[in-house]
């Protein structure tokens, strides 16, 4: 059958809108609205007078049941939906009533066409709404990941918006020691601050182990300045609670729920950042950044420089340091899953590489070493031998006991590169 054939079958069914009429044909003619497409039929059939065929209102449409007339309304309880909200990007989603579901089957099946001739009620309507919305905000649809969602529940006769995260990029230095990357919870407590009805004695009724964090010095500030309801914070990599971070820093990103504002000052956003951690804590670089980065910075294998502080039991010679170290240069480790950290990690043996090592005896019993390690590299345990779980260790080469006193992350190599990229910050 030739497609005004196809039509005339279709209008007979009842009275069909335009919109319903040309949804049928999406898929055989292009640059035309459906209403448009359903019109042009009309008119190229010259079935103007025929009486099944007359125009017909949206409203005594049996397809959509006046649905289709409501385009400007729908894209107008959107912009009010997220008034006050800053976003560039958003995409409409649809939930079509069941019933009109239905009716858009039994009218290609009563013009014997295929179920999924044309195009979805559903489809027209994320289209034809998120037009007028787009319009409406002077913003761009995404089909990607935008800013904001909408997902128009007909038969509900509801608006569902969902802010997507905003995300900053950026470097911290942990400038003092104690301090965790991330809030800790009590372990005893759980985090409420009580154990029945008694304060914790563990945490002092806190909820949490340490009561300042990397995070918790810094995230706020971002949350208070994007007006999100929470914040998430995620590093590239942690080091040990009472090691400082130096350097250029460790890359992070925090992760805004739900933000308000996304357009922000990242100099300014720095500078109350550093206010805020008083010296404790240091972040540069920051960008707004794409949600991409989040995985990207989680993923980060970079190389680690460190500085340790070492105390022997023994007396050590300069020349006995030294030939221990050149030992470890170059040498890959065997590390069976630390102590300090068994209760939270799997019992494995991992294998790390060491590219330098390097150190000087300050008396016979105490040196300052620098190490260049590959990524998950544990160097207290690099130093002290753990018992016997890692091998080689530099207590092991020397035969006497050592243990790190004091450890600073000097720097994250290889942050550049793939970081300081144009293509996962916005502008």
């Amino acid at each position: 059958m030739s497609i005004l054939e196809d039509a005339r079958a279709l209008a007979e069914s009842g009275p069909v809108c335009d919109s319903c009429l040309g949804r049928v044909f999406a898929d055989r003619s292009f640059g035309l609205t459906n209403a448009e497409r359903g019109r042009s039929l009309r008119v190229a059939a010259a079935l103007d007078d025929d009486e099944a065929f007359e125009a017909t209102d949206a409203d005594d449409c049996w397809v959509c049941e006046g649905e289709i007339a409501r385009f400007d309304e729908w894209a107008e309880r959107c912009a009010d939906a997220v008034e006050g909200v800053e976003f560039d990007t958003y995409q409409v989603g649809t939930r079509a009533p069941p019933l009109v579901e239905e009716n858009e089957v039994l009218l290609r099946e009563g013009a014997g066409l295929p179920e999924d001739a044309g195009e979805l009620f559903k489809s027209e309507f994320n289209r034809e709404v998120g037009k007028r919305f787009g319009r409406l905000t002077e913003t761009d649809v995404d089909f990607g990941r935008p800013d904001v969602m909408f997902l128009l529940d007909i038969e509900d006769d509801s608006v569902e918006v969902d802010v997507h995260s905003a995300f900053v990029y950026g470097r911290y230095r942990k400038l003092e020691r104690d301090i965790p990357q991330t809030e800790w919870p009590c372990n005893r407590c759980d985090g409420s601050g009580y154990v029945g009805k008694q304060t914790c004695d563990k945490c002092g009724g806190s909820g949490y182990l340490y009561e300042e964090s990397v995070e918790g010095l810094t995230a706020p500030v971002v949350r208070d300045v994007m007006d999100g309801t929470g914040a998430k914070f995620h590093g590239a990599g942690r080091e040990d609670v009472d090691a400082l971070m130096l350097g250029t820093g460790r890359p992070f990103v925090i992760e805004i729920v739900e933000p308000r504002r996304r357009d922000v000052d990242t100099d300014r956003l720095e500078g109350d950042i550093n206010a805020f951690a008083d010296g404790k804590v240091e972040v540069e670089g920051l960008h707004l950044a794409d949600y991409e980065m989040v995985e990207r910075v989680k993923k980060l294998d970079a190389s680690k420089r460190y500085r340790a502080a070492v105390e022997f039991d023994a007396d050590v010679t300069e020349a006995e340091l030294d030939a221990a170290l050149d030992e470890l240069e170059g040498a890959t480790i065997e590390q069976y899953t630390p102590h300090r950290v068994d209760h939270r990690r799997a019992n494995l043996t991992r294998t790390r590489d060491v590219y330098e090592a390097t150190g000087e005896l300050d008396d016979a019993r105490h040196a300052t070493v620098e190490v260049h390690g590959a990524g998950g590299l544990y160097i207290k345990e690099l130093v002290s031998g753990d018992e016997g779980r890692t091998e080689p260790s530099l207590a092991g080469l020397l035969d006497v006991g050592a243990e790190v006193t004091a450890l600073d992350v000097v720097a994250v190599e290889g942050v550049e590169e793939p970081f300081e990229d144009d293509d996962y910050f916005r502008e």
